[in-house]
């Protein structure tokens, strides 16, 4: 007795917040699912007996007569029985009362056709705040969750599509466009098949610098062919990318030896003229009107960075907030959710906030599309969004096969150290691959908390930062007396804040040590101060001029810079995305300039590193100071069979320098004890070789 009067309290409480919060289903309904209907553009409408059909044109009719009794709402669209929504109170969840509108469906009388029992093709439920939806033509589809009720014009739209034909076609024509790697054709393979088993949610996992926007292209320009999706929108979260992505789609010879821009329409937000100077496409700004009053006979690609299109779902207080990239022309437009019909979220690690993970969710939800996301690093709130990877093609392999350069790591003893490590001592995420480490990394949150006031405080210090700038100017004389070229090197600075900016700093001191000129060192950051920093990007990237860039997060993802040989770091770096992208700008093979590798500079003493040792997928990088394995001591090593596969895949890693240092004299020697002297693809098979050893 005495433990109920001191329970009774909280159980009074609880039972008065019931009543108080109690809503009936016909509250419900009228509360909350008619104002969803009305919203998405439906006229609400009382059933009665022997009403006319075929003159309704956008109408929700409540307690529509069945053979198996009234369904909640019945939804006509030009004279044709098309979805019906049954309806629950609040409290109820949505997710499992599709039931009965299954029943309803298939006691309809007065439809358009009939498939598999059901005679009313889409199927909706909902509680008012949550909507579920199943589009019951085809067996194989699941119900899903909505974010809002279809407009009348999406469903006549869904009702006139025909997927089976676009997958028969996707089935007939071969992915064998004149440039596409076997791992890209897997990537795009795997992505068809799983449209074949109509999934909608995809994540496409390819290491930086191994095509993703190539692949891109011809997965956009077969779903455009095939017709399973007209309306395409391709996301990114930096301008600069929108610009590459924008070329790279414009200047794609279809197969009807036509460029894509002149095959399909392609759109883009606004861009500047600068931002495309040298080359001679001029993007075309897409009509408000195709996002506000979606048109299911267009067909187009529309490329633009995730910044606008949440302003322009939120307005500017539900973005992103303060960022460094500014949208200023775009606005705030009324977008149903079937504006697109596919959905391409390049980058889609993005969320190294939890801010940024929300709106990025919330840009998502807001269409009823096929949703793919492209990413070098997977990671927990990436999977639990878009599901396991569907394909991945990680770094080592594209180190193995040839693709990607290889790297080495310095350290640079500032006396600043990072404090801690990524994982804690014994700590273990999930299940982890022995083989790979694949699983660990996919459900691995992305950032670890440390405290860094001080660590930027040190390593932003002036003298701090000049006898780093010294000590980088020995590693660039050399690697200039032994290559005969100067390394273009990206340095990462901790901030660009106005009066205290490090990079600002960096700049100086560069410009002081290197005395190569002013326009030998630059800054590119997303700061007003920096003029025109899309053009500085293609200035890097095409020009003599300048050799060493100085950022902190513009250069961190997405830009295709391959001639890149150091990264340095001076900033200290709590995310491992963030890390691993960075790292990322240098992997690209440069044939031009002979590339062989890149190397990190770890301005942390090496302590940055060993912070990311046991979290980093791609990167599995030997600690700074580590003693060099010769070649023979390799190959004596893999013949005593002493951890065979590993040391398989060092010795064809060093393979892969030696080939791109290789003359023409030194493979004709070669050919005799391998085929046509060619050292990469020895490198190659071996690595193959020997995988099946443990």
């Amino acid at each position: 007795m005495a433990h109920f009067f001191a329970i009774a309290p909280r159980i009074i409480c609880t039972l008065r917040f019931r009543i108080m919060t109690y809503e009936s289903e016909k509250i419900t309904r009228k509360k909350r699912i008619d104002k969803q209907l009305k919203a998405s553009g439906w006229l609400i409408i009382p059933y009665s007996e022997g009403m006319d059909l075929t003159i309704l044109t956008n109408h929700a009719i409540e307690e529509l007569q069945t053979n198996s009794g009234p369904a909640d709402y019945a939804l006509v669209v030009n004279g044709k029985l098309l979805g019906v929504v049954e309806a629950k109170k609040l409290e109820v969840g949505a997710a499992n009362v599709l039931e009965q509108a299954k029943r309803y469906s298939k006691g309809a009388n007065k439809t358009v056709g009939e498939w598999n029992e059901y005679r009313v093709p889409f199927l909706y439920s909902s509680n008012g705040e949550l909507i579920y939806y199943l589009d019951a033509r085809d067996s194989k589809n699941l119900s899903r969750q909505i974010y809002s009720f279809h407009t009348p014009e999406a469903m006549e739209t869904l009702f006139n599509s025909n997927k089976e034909t676009a997958l028969q076609w996707l089935k007939e024509k071969p992915i064998n466009t004149p440039g596409l790697r076997p791992y890209q054709k897997e990537a795009i393979q795997a992505f068809e098949n799983n449209l074949e088993e109509r999934k909608r949610l995809m994540l496409l996992a390819m290491a930086t610098g191994t095509g993703k926007t190539f692949t891109t292209v011809n997965l956009v320009y077969r779903m455009l062919a095939s017709g399973y999706a007209k309306r395409i929108l391709f996301l990114v979260d930096r301008k600069s990318l929108a610009a590459q992505a924008v070329t790279a789609f414009a200047s794609f010879d279809t197969p009807r030896n036509i460029k894509f821009k002149d095959e399909y329409e392609l759109y883009s937000q606004r861009f500047k003229k600068e931002d495309f100077e040298g080359e001679a496409y001029d993007p075309t700004v897409l009509p408000n009107s195709y996002l506000t009053n979606p048109d299911g006979t267009k067909t187009f690609l529309y490329i633009c960075t995730i910044q606008r299109m949440a302003i322009n779902l939120y307005g500017k207080a539900g973005a992103f907030g303060e960022n460094e990239e500014n949208e200023d022309d775009a606005e705030k437009l009324s977008i149903p959710s079937h504006a697109f019909d596919l959905i391409i979220a390049d980058e889609c690690h993005r969320g190294y906030t939890s801010k940024e993970t929300n709106v990025w969710r919330n840009v998502l939800n807001h269409f009823d599309a096929v949703k793919v996301g492209l990413t070098a690093t997977p990671a927990s709130h990436t999977v639990a969004y878009f599901n396991k990877p569907i394909f991945n093609y990680s770094l080592q392999q594209a180190i193995e096969e040839g693709y990607l350069v290889d790297y080495d790591a310095v350290a640079i003893n500032s006396e600043v150290l990072m404090n801690g490590a990524f994982l804690k001592e014994g700590e273990q995420v999930g299940m982890i691959d022995t083989e790979t480490g694949r699983e660990q990394i996919d459900q691995l949150e992305d950032e670890r908390e440390f405290t860094s006031t001080e660590i930027e405080e040190k390593i932003t210090a002036p003298d701090t930062n000049q006898k780093i700038v010294e000590e980088l100017k020995k590693y660039t004389d050399e690697w200039e007396k032994r290559t005969g070229r100067f390394p273009k090197t990206l340095i990462f600075a901790s901030n660009d804040i106005p009066m205290i900016s490090h990079a600002d700093r960096l700049v100086s001191i560069c410009k002081s040590v290197f005395n190569r000129g002013d326009d030998f060192v630059a800054k590119i950051t997303g700061s007003p101060t920096v003029d025109r920093p899309l053009k500085k990007i293609k200035e890097f990237r095409n020009r003599p001029n300048p050799k060493i860039v100085v950022t902190v997060d513009m250069l961190s993802t997405g830009v295709d810079i391959p001639s890149i040989e150091f990264i340095v770091f001076l900033r200290p770096v709590k995310s491992r995305i963030l890390w691993e992208q960075m790292l990322g700008r240098g992997t690209r093979k440069c044939d031009e300039i002979g590339k062989t590798h890149f190397v990190i500079f770890d301005c942390f003493n090496g302590t940055l590193i060993k912070y990311f040792k046991d979290a980093s997928y791609n990167f599995k990088i030997d600690p700074p100071g580590t003693e060099t394995i010769t070649i023979k001591e390799l190959i004596e090593k893999i013949y005593n069979n002493e951890d065979r596969k590993a040391n398989a895949k060092r010795l064809a890693k060093r393979l892969h320098r030696i080939e791109k240092d290789m003359s023409g004299n030194a493979r004709d020697k070669f050919a005799t004890y391998i085929p046509n002297g060619d050292m990469g693809k020895f490198a190659e098979l071996l690595a193959k070789f020997f995988e099946k050893y443990k």
